[in-house]
């Protein structure tokens, strides 16, 4: 079922959702559909927002992007760096009734370490074993120390799936999990339902029965059907819908710096669609990022309040860094750069966006600025979960997509950019940027650290496989008599607590 706005501007009444909506559920608007259900699997922002409620982590992090525990109590590392001893929760079930413990985690790293399709390999790629070392504790033993393994436990690494149930061929269709609420159903294209677990070890904060996740691309749409009262929360607003937000009486705006990005990945080696100057040289890619004016497309999608980017850390990072000025708009430089690398203006390529209208028309203001520099820019338009399938495929020449960011700048730059990691779509490859990196991972101080990016960084900017376009603030509105929420870097939407007033 399709979530429409008439023409007259009235939202229409959604049947489904006037039988969801009960006083003890939450309705909450999404902008994408999540591409499947399976934490190791999948590579969806929507899909960490369903498995935020759906799936407990052993670790999690704080509005401060501090480490707090979950369903791991406490941890400990040896003197040498590569054991990480962690006690666990005891009393925890999963939803099918399985018990959590040691052997259930052993499990699910194994499984997240080796499953064929799992986007976490690179993740935990410092892991050399996992053992069950006692009922609630767990020992991971690492080839080499790594600065970034806490944080990937406080993600999709860290997020415990029943092992029985995560052996079955239709887990991602039918998740178990043992976080505070359990899987109902999913209507593709239309909502996820969950219900609330009443085995969960902390379920008295959480106060909802149900909650249900209801994708509607259109972010115009998602605030008519939050100010209907068909929605309870949206997340992504759009920038140009935050001033009316504001002003409405029965609304409330959140609103927290981001740790994401959005960016443009170019396919350097991932099959033939790589095969063309754009992929090839990076004078054109360095060309196409002239092109661009991000101060103008800030203006008028965000409303300015996007920050520019020309990297991949975040102004919430500690790494960020900010010696980085952010190119100028040069047509006649980007024209140089082509005639250098020879190409015959125009130069066709062509760009995927997801079928949203901010990332249409940010793909359209791209479309008008490059065709200045001798591009001819052919937007593509797409389900958002379909266009990443088509990225990891090779069937792309140029893609615009988002990152949510983690807390620990690996999570920002390692999976993107080292030769044989899983979110390497563009298949970019450089030995000197996987030393770097691997190199960080290794390195515990600060400033150590910082400057291993700064010299990566240093190195994808010139080489440009990904251009880094902006970082996001995270914007969420909903119905005034909501309480509690407190939004986080993340992005996540974390439901402890939260109720609606009586």
């Amino acid at each position: 079922m399709k979530h429409l706005l008439a023409f007259t501007g009235v939202t229409l009444l959604l049947a489904c959702s006037q039988a969801l909506a009960t006083p003890a559920t939450l309705r909450i608007g999404i902008q994408d559909d999540p591409d499947m259900l399976d934490p190791h699997r999948s590579r969806t922002y929507a899909g960490r927002l369903v498995y935020t409620a759906l799936c407990d982590k052993l670790v999690d992090t704080d509005a401060d992007l501090q480490f707090i525990p979950r369903l791991a109590t406490a941890w400990e590392w040896s003197e040498d760096g590569k054991t990480l001893t962690m006690n666990l929760r005891e009393g925890v079930t999963f939803h099918d009734g399985e018990p959590f413990d040691a052997e259930a985690v052993k499990f699910n790293l194994d499984r997240a370490r080796t499953l064929p399709d799992s986007q976490r390999k690179s993740e935990l790629s410092s892991v050399e074993s996992v053992e069950a070392t006692a009922p609630t504790t767990v020992t991971i033993h690492l080839k080499k120390p790594d600065a970034t393994l806490i944080a990937q436990l406080s993600d999709r690494s860290g997020m415990m799936l029943a092992p029985k149930a995560a052996q079955g061929a239709d887990y991602a269709s039918k998740p178990v999990c043992s976080g505070p609420y359990e899987f109902v159903e999913r209507v593709q294209q239309d909502r996820i339902v969950l219900k609330k677990f009443d085995g969960y070890w902390n379920k008295d904060v959480f106060h909802f029965d149900r909650v249900v996740f209801m994708p509607i691309p259109d972010t115009s749409v998602r605030l008519a059907n939050l100010r209907s009262g068909d929605l309870d929360m949206i997340e992504r607003v759009a920038p140009t819908d935050v001033k009316s937000a504001r002003a409405d009486a029965k609304l409330k705006v959140y609103s927290t710096p981001g740790l994401g990005f959005m960016e443009m990945v170019v396919n350097i080696a991932n099959g033939p669609k790589s095969q063309n100057p754009l992929g090839q040289d990076k004078r054109v890619r360095q060309a196409l990022e002239l092109s661009l004016d991000r101060d103008a497309i800030n203006q008028v999608v965000f409303e300015g309040l996007y920050i520019p980017a020309n990297q991949a850390l975040s102004p919430s990072s500690p790494f960020f860094d900010g010696s980085r000025t952010i190119p100028a708009r040069d047509p006649e430089k980007a024209r140089a750069l082509l005639g250098e690398a020879g190409v015959k203006l125009p130069l066709p390529i062509d760009l995927k966006v997801a079928n949203n209208p901010i990332a249409q028309q940010i793909g359209q203001i791209i479309q008008a600025m490059a065709q200045e520099s001798g591009f001819q820019v052919n937007l593509i338009a797409g389900e958002y979960a379909t266009q990443l399938s088509e990225q990891q495929a090779g069937n792309y020449q140029v893609a615009l997509y988002n990152w949510s960011g983690r807390p620990d700048p690996d999570g920002n730059l390692h999976q993107f950019v080292t030769c044989k990691a899983p979110l390497n779509d563009a298949r970019y490859c450089n030995p000197k940027v996987d030393e770097l990196l691997n190199e960080a991972r290794v390195r515990n101080g600060l400033e150590e650290r910082k400057a291993l990016y700064a010299q990566a960084q240093e190195i994808l900017i010139d080489e440009a496989p990904y251009i880094y376009l902006f970082f996001d603030p995270r914007l969420f509105v909903a119905r005034g008599d909501l309480q509690n929420f407190q939004p986080q870097p993340d992005g996540l939407i974390r439901l402890e607590n939260v109720r609606l007033a009586p």
